[in-house]
């Protein structure tokens, strides 16, 4: 890392997609106009393409040298030099950002490809894939960004195109509001990574390194431990608890998990590429690349991990009683979060990652499916009015079971190598709470995600007529692109293989030069290491997800059970709770937007009323007072002026009579005064 390679390909993958970006938004209308929606799709989708294929090149090369070699710098310009902080638009190619730019590109461009078939009635069509374009790039800054504040750049831009794809058919009020919601929630996260970084910048500073470019962060960072923070805290901790609180917001965790499943307003393809496989992504890549601050940080370790196995259950127990397809896939995208959240706090970074990725693939795969469903069932998304579509949509149905059994974790798809490895290291690393937690989300996903195939792809069709006789497959550029992540879905995880089972794990050693830190290895080292046990909790993992499993087909295949008795238990209060997402949105309307929306509410009435009042109370003083000024300078300054030019005229006039021009007179003149000078002297005696 203390001479990495110079390169020049990180550029080229970043700024493709700009330029795709700025083609659409600057010439899209007249390209669609002229040459037709092709050369839309054609710039569009071709430019992320290319950026793949450099990430792949970019990978070989990486992979073609010894691992403590794997790290190259693309620098452009510099960029902030101000008060001691030195940054450069630079991008930084290591093991972590390589496998994060190749999942960014590639599932990304295969949801570009997607939404040709999918949008194609669209008649914004250039907007959708200008922001689509310009969202891949922001995702790009944000992994291949040499320093944090150029990822904290790349950061807000995912949350500003995240807010207009979601609203993208604003005309709808829902849509538009959930893209409010969606960004006003993620700047509250926000504003806890701005003062943590300026908090770190000043801390190196102290210590006579004031830097924060990541790779120098990492060099100088021991450097911290002791520090004293803020609050009763060390430093570190304080630090990286307010950057998990970033992260909290664009990952959606618990307690800012709840714009994601609003966010499903957007189209398909947006929550596919957005709300999957990259943006909510972006605070488990953070916390993974500063896994060498968070691993000295044992308090925020432990926060980490509790929230994610927390966000992973309550997140399941919701997705069970959705009926949006949608829906349901957006709990639980934010269960499986919870689940890489939990890995980073146990120290399973690697981990963390591995499902990062292999839930890239599957829930693309899962939401791009629901969209074709969608699309057959002209835009109908409640599963209560589907079912049977396995006759009629055969490769969406098989992409789409496949994909489930990844995410349930069954052997062999990605999902089971990823999230078995997980829910292990939270054992291992001694987090027994949180291995329960996530023992219990394995059981609900595979409930929730069978039921999902169940009531949609089993059983009676229970749309309209009209509906049913319009079912049919997708078209084949939609239908490949299922494929192809169905594959990816079964074979993806394929790169790490339990321990106990053989010990293959190249993905591990790939990413072994990123988390190489010495507090991140003590963690490592201090876990168990018995594939005896690990081979046993792995059989009671599979159990549950056996035991999740015929739970589904008991009740919504086989109707050999009835649900309506789970739901009908306690009075019906539980399910109503689950079904209402535990009234959590209320609960923050009635603590947070309520007392703002009121407390706006008198600060206007305060404003109108009081300021305002005072303001005119002032304007018609001074005008009263202009008034009387006017009357003064009329009446008594002009009045005393023009009298005494009056008096200066008229004394003029009078003493202009004295001015004959007579010599005789004015001798005279003199003669009279000069007597009455002597007489007056004499009477006086002077």
């Amino acid at each position: 890392m203390d001479h990495p390679v110079s390169t020049t390909i990180a550029r080229y993958i970043v700024l493709l997609p700009l330029l795709g970006a700025a083609l659409n938004f600057l010439a899209g209308p007249w390209l669609q106009k002229t040459f037709g929606k092709r050369a839309i799709s054609l710039v569009g989708c071709g430019v992320v393409v290319v950026a793949f294929a450099l990430a792949v090149k970019a990978f070989a090369a990486m992979i073609a040298v010894p691992p403590e070699n794997r790290f190259m710098l693309d620098e452009l310009w510099k960029w902030i030099d101000i008060g001691g902080l030195n940054l450069e638009i630079a991008f930084w190619l290591d093991p972590l950002s390589m496998i994060m730019t190749l999942i960014v590109t590639g599932v990304g461009g295969l949801i570009h490809i997607y939404s040709i078939g999918y949008m194609h009635d669209e008649e914004s069509y250039w907007r959708f894939f200008g922001w689509l374009n310009l969202f891949t790039f922001a995702m790009l800054v944000l992994v291949l960004g040499d320093n944090l504040w150029l990822m904290f750049v790349g950061w807000e831009g995912v949350g500003l195109c995240s807010f207009a794809l979601i609203g993208f058919w604003y005309k709808v009020l829902a849509n538009t509001t959930a893209g409010n919601k969606a960004f006003i929630v993620n700047r509250v996260g926000d504003w806890a990574f701005v003062i943590a970084l300026y908090s770190l910048f000043a801390a190196l500073g102290k210590v006579g390194h004031p830097t924060l470019v990541t790779r120098e962060v990492a060099q100088y960072a021991p450097l911290l431990a002791g520090m004293p923070g803020y609050l009763g805290m060390t430093l570190v901790t304080f630090v990286t608890l307010l950057m998990f609180a970033g992260a909290t917001g664009k990952s959606a965790q618990i307690p800012l998990y709840v714009w994601l499943p609003d966010a499903m307003a957007g189209p398909t393809p947006v929550s596919a590429l957005i709300h999957a496989a990259t943006m909510v992504t972006a605070g488990i890549y953070m916390v993974a690349r500063l896994n060498f601050l968070f691993s000295m940080a044992p308090a925020t370790m432990t926060v980490v991990a509790v929230v994610g196995g927390l966000t992973a259950l309550a997140a399941a127990t919701i997705g069970v009683a959705q009926n949006d397809i949608k829906k349901v896939l957006a709990y639980s995208t934010v269960s499986q979060l919870g689940y890489m959240f939990a890995a980073l706090g146990v120290g399973a970074y690697s981990a963390g990652v591995f499902h990062l990725m292999t839930h890239a693939f599957f829930k693309a795969c899962l939401f791009l499916g629901s969209g074709s469903v969608i699309h057959a069932m002209g835009g109908e998304q409640d599963m209560r009015k589907m079912g049977g579509l396995r006759h009629k949509m055969p490769v969406t149905f098989v992409t789409f079971l496949v994909a489930t059994l990844a995410l349930s974790g069954v052997p062999p798809f990605a999902g089971f190598m990823s999230k078995d490895e997980i829910i292990w290291e939270a054992f291992a690393h001694g987090h027994t709470v949180v291995w329960g937690f996530l023992l219990l989300g394995a059981a609900l996903t595979v409930f929730y995600m069978f039921r999902q195939v169940y009531m949609t792809f089993f059983g009676e069709f229970h749309g309209t007529h009209e509906q049913e006789h319009h079912l049919h497959e997708s078209p084949p550029s939609m239908a490949l692109v299922l494929i192809v992540l169905g594959v990816l879905s079964l074979v993806g995880g394929l790169v790490k293989i339990p321990d106990f089972i053989a010990t293959f794990k190249p993905f591990e050693v790939f990413l072994e030069p990123v988390f190489s830190s010495t507090a991140t290895r003590a963690i490592y080292a201090a876990q168990i290491h018995n594939h005896s046990i690990e081979a046993g909790l792995g059989f009671v993992t599979f159990t549950m997800v056996v035991l999740g499993w015929l739970a589904a087909d008991f009740m919504y295949r086989q109707g050999a059970i009835d649900p309506s008795r789970f739901s009908q238990a306690f009075g019906g209060v539980a399910y109503d709770w689950v079904l209402n997402k535990y009234y959590v949105d209320e609960l923050y309307d009635f603590v947070f937007v309520q007392p703002y929306l009121w407390a706006t509410r008198g600060f206007a009435w305060f404003d109108l009323h009081i300021i305002d009042g005072v303001v005119n109370l002032a304007a018609s003083i001074t005008v009263f007072g202009s008034w009387l000024s006017g009357l003064f300078d009329n009446y008594v300054v002009d009045g005393l002026v023009n009298a005494a030019s009056l008096v200066t005229l008229d004394l003029g006039g009078r003493l202009r009579r004295l001015q004959t021009g007579s010599i005789n007179g004015y001798l005279y003149g003199i003669l009279a005064a000069v007597m009455v000078i002597l007489l007056v002297r004499a009477v006086l005696h002077v």
